[in-house]
């Protein structure tokens, strides 16, 4: 009856992958479909003020209480959860109230706001309230193990949304506030009857069967426990309805959750800087700030699917092979040989995957942009937005590789003044993006985030070599490229820029023909001068497919 601790957390890992990829994928068409239908100003105002509403709302108003009441599922007095849960329905009402007011009466903007701001804004925040009302109802889903309802329930609740926008949308496009207002409401309205839909529906199975569920784990124990489930008829959700010989809250969930709000908020305030920076200091237009999400939507693509697998990947395996609290010369020479070849070689990697970004970013940026949303995002700003993101993928790459490497092998005493220097580092790159805003515009954001990015790096790079200093071993060495890579991609940068200012808009199809030419070119240099690197890759693929065989 028992489960695996490690094949649980990769289904559950998976289903987020997915979920995260979907919502990716929709965001990136619905983005296109707006600037081709409406424009960035009311994309800015969509994707920047209202969800930042919609985030601070939910954020503040649920993730320090669903933190607390998933810590410890198995010894929870279930009457106490529900009360306490139940909580977040008037914190929510407050904070929508409290925002909704802020967001109409107190931002200060320079430009008149699109038609039915206010409904959107109101809209937003009934939402958040409709959707907290079923919050007990997640999260007894997610402390007894009910893995594949969030994904599903997510996943159809998107295609709701979407499927609301949309005709909207097409219907009229003046009234796109309108419309993201009432996708919000009917969205909201779904996700929550459905949870209690799906457990009313569950509730009469188990109790004409009797059967009992698998709960989430308790912290001392590798097994997941099988208990009874407590809740009899959906009245059971409600609080006051279970029976309670105790007090009517948990004195020691209540201080946790007090603990996690404080925690969630600089979180927060970290998390969604830019947001904030745009919303509360209009430093930009709405229609800055609509090309400025567009950019970052396509730029986050190669972030997420390129250099994120590889840096969970490496964390992983880093933190299997080297120790955290030894020296490396007191640890297994061949491990550690191992994992310097292995950390070489994915600082090459992402090198090497970010140069080629940056130095065709500068003459494919118009193409790309033109592709995705037409010829109004080939005009100055756009262009010049995406060209300083393919810098801001370098070192985001960069800092992946290095900052996985630091959190996979410091000790607690690194890790914990690591995260001191990283609450400075982000408060250097709000500074830094609101004072470069100032100076230069929205490319101030992605030049904050340079400097963000960059800071980190050099907080790793001390890390590492620090780590290795007494030893033979430079790790760091893959950082630098090879010559004959280096010399392709500045005959690449040179004849692709030329290509450009002669052949775009005007011959996009010759532009593309010798931007593929000098790809290859630069492809083939790389493989010339990492065959080391091809041969290792071949050689394991082979063995893994011989074990397979074998296992077969």
């Amino acid at each position: 009856m028992s489960q695996n601790i490690l094949k649980s957390s990769l289904e559950n890992a998976s289903f987020n992958i997915i979920f995260q990829i979907l919502c990716r994928g929709v965001t990136f068409v619905l983005n296109a479909f707006v600037v081709r239908h409406v424009g960035q100003a009311v994309l800015g105002v969509i994707n920047v003020r209202l969800l930042l509403l919609e985030s601070m709302i939910l954020f503040l108003s649920r993730e320090p209480f669903m933190k607390a009441c998933l810590t410890n599922t198995i010894e929870h007095n279930w009457a106490q959860v529900v009360n306490l849960l139940w909580m977040t329905v008037p914190i929510c009402f407050l904070m929508s109230l409290m925002f909704g007011y802020i967001w109409l009466s107190v931002l200060s903007t320079s430009e008149t706001l699109p038609s039915y701001y206010t409904f959107a804004v109101w809209a937003v925040a009934l939402s958040c309230i409709i959707e907290l009302s079923s919050l007990i109802v997640q999260l007894v889903a997610s402390a007894f193990l009910f893995v594949r309802l969030k994904i599903i329930l997510d996943t159809i609740m998107i295609a709701i949304r979407t499927v609301t926008f949309v005709p909207l949308i097409l219907h009229n496009p003046e009234n796109a506030l309108l419309a993201f207002g009432i996708a919000q409401l009917v969205a909201a309205v779904f996700y929550t009857t459905s949870h209690y839909l799906y457990f009313h529906y569950y509730i009469k199975k188990i109790n004409k069967c009797k059967l009992k569920r698998k709960m989430s784990l308790k912290d001392s124990s590798d097994e997941y426990v099988v208990r009874e489930f407590p809740f009899k008829t959906l009245k059971d959700f409600l609080p006051g309805q279970l029976e309670n010989k105790e007090s009517y809250l948990d004195k020691k969930l209540t201080i946790l959750t007090w603990s996690f709000f404080r925690q969630g908020f600089l979180k927060q305030v970290l998390t969604e800087g830019e947001r904030l920076i745009m919303t509360v200091m209009p430093v930009l237009t709405f229609t800055e700030q609509g090309t400025y999400e567009i950019i970052n939507n396509l730029g986050s693509l190669a972030a997420r699917f390129i250099f994120r697998p590889i840096e969970e990947s490496g964390y992983f395996y880093f933190t299997q092979m080297v120790k955290r609290d030894k020296p490396v010369n007191d640890q297994n020479p061949i491990k550690i040989q191992e994992s310097v070849n292995v950390l070489t070689h994915l600082c090459s990697a992402v090198m090497s995957i970010g140069l080629v970004v940056l130095v065709f970013g500068q003459s494919y940026s118009s193409t790309l942009l033109w592709l995705y949303g037409g010829a109004k995002l080939t005009l100055h700003l756009p262009v010049l937005l995406m060209r300083a993101h393919c810098l801001a993928i370098l070192l985001l790459g960069i800092n992946g590789v290095t900052e996985c490497y630091t959190n996979a092998t410091a000790d607690s005493a690194t890790i914990n003044k690591s995260n001191l220097i990283m609450i400075y580092e982000s408060i250097a790159f709000l500074c830094a993006s609101y004072l470069f805003a100032i100076w230069f515009g929205p490319v101030g954001f992605i030049l904050g985030n340079c400097v963000n990015m960059s800071l980190r790096i050099l907080h790793s790079i001390i890390f590492i070599n620090k780590r290795y200093k007494d030893t033979m071993y430079r790790p760091l060495r893959g950082l630098v490229p090879k010559p004959m890579f280096s010399a392709s991609l500045l005959i690449a940068a040179l004849t692709t820029n030329v290509s450009h200012a002669y052949f775009f808009p005007n011959e996009k199809i010759l532009h593309l023909i010798i931007g593929m030419i000098m790809f290859m070119i630069v492809l083939i240099s790389w493989i010339y001068e990492h065959h080391d690197l091809i041969r290792l890759g071949t050689n394991k693929w082979y063995e893994r497919k011989n074990i397979y065989k074998k296992n077969d």
